[in-house]
């Protein structure tokens, strides 16, 4: 534990409960990184070896579809329960269960209250010899109440506009130097700077997973499924403020609360495993 959040050994079902007493315990912004429903074991890799041959840090297999959604939606309503008003929770999945946690999810929160969804793209190479491979990975969005916490101003959620659109559009120069282009919709001008960049879409493709994943870069830790801290950087900046609190209920390896700390948010990590505690805590231990 330090003074901007905690680590919590234990099954979030369990936890969740425990943690709002009041209104200003509730949480501002939840990140769930859940199993996929892959099957088989997953392992730590300790030092440059092998996941496969490292200690176990978790077991992704539930008996079937039915069963694995069985053992999620208690633990989605318990999230659920421990949120804000203008929280929102961005739940990570693949094509393996995503169509049917949604169906979940619009019902324990409302279909209106489905905010959006984010295509990841790891960057990894396809794999099936017959047929289409999927690269990708879905996260989905939901707003606890009317209005969930959006900064849609931060340079996070901005790219760089196309090189064709940079020379057909951004011919004028302010006094500053700053290249912009001025256009006029429903009778009002807006004025588009070049620097500033277009707003983000729903496709994220530079947050490559190979930076959390190997082991020659210095975020790595070995775990299994970890996540690139630059696409849970990019999501603490767009759906949470420095004053808001930050839950992440199944936190694997600590990239959630390793990136909350970092950037000054208020955080709690759950996870039943025992091997990922000990990755998290010492972790967090060299966040500065």
């Amino acid at each position: 534990m330090n003074a901007r959040g905690k680590l919590v050994l234990g099954d979030c079902l369990d936890v969740l409960p425990t943690l709002v007493r009041t209104a200003a315990d509730r949480f501002d912004l939840v990140y769930a990184d859940p199993p996929f429903n892959a099957g088989g074991k997953r392992g730590a890799r300790a030092g440059t070896g092998e996941r496969a041959r490292g200690t176990t840090a978790y077991t992704d297999e539930w008996g079937g579809l039915d069963a694995f959604l069985a053992m999620l939606e208690p633990r989605l309503q318990a999230v659920r329960d421990v949120m804000g008003p203008r929280s929102s929770l961005w739940i990570h999945l693949d094509h393996r269960t995503v169509h049917d946690v949604k169906v979940i999810l619009d019902r324990l929160f409302g279909r209106d209250h489905f905010a959006g969804e984010v295509i990841w793209v790891p960057g990894n190479g396809a794999r099936k010899k017959k047929g289409p491979s999927v690269t990708h990975q879905t996260i989905l969005i939901y707003a606890k109440g009317k209005q969930m916490i959006w900064n849609t101003d931060d340079p996070a959620l901005r790219e760089p506009f196309a090189d064709t659109s940079l020379r057909m559009h951004f011919k004028n120069t302010d006094s500053e130097g700053r290249k912009f282009r001025d256009r006029k919709i429903g009778g009002k001008v807006y004025r588009y700077y070049a620097d500033v960049g277009r707003k983000l879409g729903s496709v994220w493709s530079d947050c490559p997973a190979m930076n959390a994943n190997t082991p020659l870069t210095k975020e790595a830790t070995g775990y299994p499924t970890q996540k690139p801290e630059a696409l849970l950087e990019r999501i603490l900046l767009a759906a949470s403020n420095e004053s808001s609190r930050v839950l992440d209920p199944m936190c694997g390896s600590g990239t959630t609360p390793a990136v909350a700390k970092r950037l000054g948010r208020f955080f709690v990590g759950i996870d039943r495993s025992t091997a990922a505690m000990c990755i998290a805590e010492k972790r967090l231990a060299a966040v500065r």
